[in-house]
C-alpha cells in the first residue's frame, strides 16, 4: 500500500500493504469482518533478535548494496535498531545525480502513503473524543458518496469500501503526469473517484484505495473544525515528538533533502520530481518526514502511544489481505511487521515495528522505479530482515505491473 499513481507495485499493504500504492488498486477476497483474522505469523521474541555488532553491520551493507546494484537505486537511507541491541543507521548512494552530491541521514524525503497512518490517528483521536464513530457511514459526514449510506468509517480505514481508486483514473494520470506541479482539491480527487460504478458492496473485499483516505480527511476537518494539514501537525506530529515532519499544503519541501527519480511521466522517461506538488496524494500521501523522526512514529503508531488501549485494539484487528499479510485500520502487518509504507513519484519509504523485541526498521530512497515488478522498499525491506530476522522476513508478494 504504497503511493505510486497507477502501477501496482508489490502486494499489499503502502503507503505502499500494504502494498499497493498510493496509486493503484488490489482486491482479494476475505471474510468479513467477523471473521478478522491475525494474519501474520507469530513475532520473533526478544532473543532472536541479534545484537547489532560490526560483523551483522557488514552483512547489512553487503544486503543494501546488492539491492542498490540490481534495482539500480541512486541513494538509500537506513536505520534499524532494537533496545540492548546497538543500531544500525547508515546512507549509501546520492541525493542527487546530477552533482553526484550523497545522500544523508539527515534529509527529508516524501513519504507518500506512510500519511496514511498520520490521517487515521488523526481520525481515532476523534473517535477518543467522542466526536465521531467507527461505524457511522460516511453520508454522515460527507455528502454524494456513492453508497454513502452504509459504507462505514472503519471501512474505508480498513480498504474495504468498494469505492473507485480515483488514481486509477485515466483522466487523473493525464491530469497529474501533464502537470505534476499544479495543485487538486479534495473534492477534485474525489470527482474522478466518483464517476465510475462502485466495484463491490461494502466490506465484501480488501481493495487498496486512496478515495478511502481522501473522505477520511474530510472528516477529521469537520469534526475538528481544523484543515487537515494543520490538525496533524498539531494534534498528532508534535505530541508524537517529531521535529522533521510535516503535513504540506503545497509542493514545499525543507532543506535538505534528496532529489527524486521517477518513470510516472507523460513520456515514461525518468525525471526528478523533487519539485512536484504532492496534493494529488492529500490525506492519503502528501506527507514529508526524516529517518529520526520515523523510527520515532514506528512505535508510537505500533503501540498506541497517541490512543486510548481499546482504539489502538481496534486499529490492529487485520483481515488477511494477501498471504503473510494483514491489514488493520490504515496499517498493516507483514509476517509480524506493524507499520506501513509508501511510494508516489520519486520516492519510497518503508516504516514497521516487531513488537515483541521492539525493533524498528525505516527505509527511506529517492527512486519508485519497481524493479522485475517489485517495490524498491519491499526489496530493501526484505534483505534487511533476512539477516536479522529470519523467521519474520517482510515479504510482499509482487503483483502484475500495469504499463504507465
Amino acid at each position: 500500500m504504497s503511493t505510486r499513481v497507477r502501477r501496482a507495485a508489490v502486494g499489499v499493504v503502502a503507503v505502499g500493504l500494504v502494498v499497493v500504492p498510493l496509486g493503484v488498486g488490489y482486491a482479494l477476497e476475505s471474510p468479513p469482518a467477523a471473521g478478522i483474522v491475525q494474519a501474520s505469523a507469530p513475532v520473533a521474541a526478544d532473543e532472536e533478535f541479534p545484537q547489532l555488532t560490526p560483523a551483522v553491520a557488514r552483512q547489512l551493507d553487503d544486503a543494501v548494496l546488492k539491492v542498490m546494484s540490481q534495482a539500480k537505486i541512486p541513494g538509500v537511507m537506513v536505520s534499524l535498531s532494537a533496545p540492548g541491541k546497538g543500531s544500525y543507521v547508515r546512507a549509501f548512494g546520492v541525493a542527487d545525480k546530477a552533482t553526484g552530491r550523497p545522500i544523508r541521514t539527515d534529509m527529508y524525503m516524501r513519504i507518500g502513503s506512510e500519511t496514511k497512518t498520520f490521517t487515521v490517528t488523526a481520525l481515532l483521536q476523534l473517535v477518543d473524543q467522542g466526536k465521531v464513530g467507527l461505524d457511522d457511514p460516511i453520508g454522515k459526514y460527507v455528502s454524494g458518496v456513492p453508497n454513502g449510506d452504509r459504507i462505514t468509517l472503519r471501512e474505508l480505514a480498513g480498504m474495504r469500501s468498494g469505492l473507485f481508486n480515483y488514481s486509477e483514473d485515466e483522466g487523473f494520470f493525464k491530469a497529474l503526469t501533464s502537470n505534476p506541479r499544479r495543485p487538486f482539491t479534495p473534492q477534485e480527487l474525489l470527482a474522478y473517484s466518483f464517476k465510475h460504478p462502485v466495484l463491490f458492496e461494502p466490506n465484501a473485499k480488501f481493495y487498496y484505495c486512496n478515495t478511502n483516505l481522501i473522505l477520511l480527511g474530510l472528516v477529521v476537518e469537520k469534526q475538528s473544525g481544523q484543515r487537515l494539514n494543520d490538525y496533524i501537525n498539531q494534534k498528532v506530529v508534535a505530541p508524537a515528538g517529531l521535529h522533521h515532519t510535516l503535513f504540506p499544503v503545497g509542493a514545499e519541501f525543507p532543506t535538505p533533502h534528496s532529489q527524486g527519480y521517477t518513470d510516472q511521466t507523460a513520456t515514461g522517461k525518468t525525471e526528478n520530481s523533487a519539485d512536484w506538488n504532492p496534493s494529488w496524494g492529500w490525506a492519503a500521501g502528501a506527507m514529508i518526514s526524516d529517518l529520526g523522526d520515523l523510527k520515532t512514529w514506528a512505535k508510537v503508531v505500533a503501540t498506541g502511544t497517541l490512543l486510548k488501549p481499546a482504539t489502538q485494539a481496534e486499529r490492529l484487528k487485520v483481515v488477511q489481505a494477501l498471504p503473510g499479510t494483514g491489514y488493520g485500520l490504515g496499517i498493516f502487518n507483514v509476517q509480524g511487521w506493524i507499520g506501513h509504507n509508501g511510494s508516489l513519484p520519486g520516492y519510497q519509504s518503508l516504516t514497521v515495528y516487531l513488537p515483541q523485541s521492539k525493533a524498528t526498521l525505516v527505509v527511506l530512497l529517492n527512486t519508485d522505479i519497481s524493479y522485475e515488478g517489485s517495490e524498491p522498499s519491499t526489496l530493501f525491506g526484505e534483505a534487511i530482515t533476512k539477516v536479522v530476522t529470519p523467521d519474520h522476513v517482510f515479504t510482499l508478494p509482487a503483483q502484475s505491473v500495469t504499463a504507465h
